[in-house]
């Protein structure tokens, strides 16, 4: 499978010294990448960047195989920023046969994928009516579906949901699925943790305009874990040992709680357990809350530098 971005010590700084600094990225076509952080963390600097809306002050990238900003690139993307605003005296209508004609559309095939497209994000009725009239969330809604018109194969979305409600939010999300599976490859910029959560094969988190982590889920909670251990015949001896193992333990009665710094760890745990001549009755390896995991590589950013 080919890789739909790739980054090479790519680089955005601004007068300010804020922006983004030697981001290394590979997202393969087909997937969906999430990018976390809070705001201010140069999230839409690394965005604009990618579609070309900034130049790189140092550092390399492609897009779908050609260099960032290449035009045969960007007409294969598709791209939501977080701040929208749109035409307020257009209809929905027109502003989507308006970014039709900016992709070159074909014009035979226009107004059946504006049809297409009203439908899929929810906005049916509302086709012929002002945007003036349209609420916020429905305004994200319809620069959702001129993300979508030109049928890219790599879409941009930049707080996709900012101005949604639950319902929207969710639906938001089903759509992000869809565009999956039809081979789309989807990059999704969010402060939401749980949209992130739900959507994406693999995840970033960026800080102070730089990459702290990077991988699956499933990678970036197996950085640390939690383990809760029920203990028959725990020592004070026995808990010395542990804390030496694990970064924190929390004792209630028999029950022990271990935040380790791998799961690889877990089996000694367990030989000091039983070396001990105590009885383990019972060992539960917690899945970490994605927050919790976000709060802790921030906060351990924010120590190191």
């Amino acid at each position: 499978m080919g890789m739909a971005i790739e980054t090479q010590g790519l680089t955005k700084r601004y007068r300010s010294g804020t922006g983004c600094f030697n981001i290394n990225l590979r997202v393969p076509q087909g997937s969906a990448f999430g990018l976390l952080g809070a705001n201010g963390a140069g999230k839409s600097t690394l965005v604009k960047t990618l579609v070309g809306l900034l130049k790189p002050t140092s550092g390399t990238g492609t897009i779908l195989g050609q260099p960032l900003g290449n035009l045969s690139a960007r007409q294969k993307i598709g791209y939501l920023p977080e701040n929208f605003r749109y035409q307020a005296w257009m209809t929905g209508r027109e502003l989507l046969r308006f970014h039709a004609k900016l992709h070159q559309v074909d014009s035979k095939v226009v107004d059946k994928r504006i049809c297409e497209l009203l439908k899929l994000v929810k906005l049916g009725g509302w086709g012929d009516r002002c945007i003036a009239s349209y609420s916020k969330g429905m305004q994200q809604r319809i620069g959702l579906a001129a993300a979508l018109i030109a049928d890219p194969q790599l879409i941009f979305l930049d707080e996709p949901t900012s101005a949604m409600d639950p319902v929207g939010r969710r639906e938001t999300r089903e759509l992000i699925l869809k565009l999956k599976e039809a081979g789309k490859t989807v990059f999704l910029n969010s402060h939401l943790l749980g949209e992130v959560e739900t959507v994406c094969d693999q995840v970033a988190v960026m800080n102070s305009g730089q990459l702290v982590a990077m991988g699956s889920l499933s990678q970036l909670r197996g950085l640390q874990a939690v383990v809760d251990l029920q203990v028959v015949g725990l020592t004070s001896q026995l808990l010395a040992e542990l804390a030496e193992v694990a970064i924190g333990v929390t004792q209630e009665g028999k029950r022990v709680t271990l935040h380790l710094t791998d799961r690889a760890l877990i089996p000694q745990v367990v030989q000091l357990v039983v070396g001990s001549g105590a009885h383990l009755y019972e060992l539960i390896p917690r899945s970490r809350d994605l927050e919790e995991l976000f709060l802790d590589l921030i906060q351990k950013k924010e120590m190191e530098g």
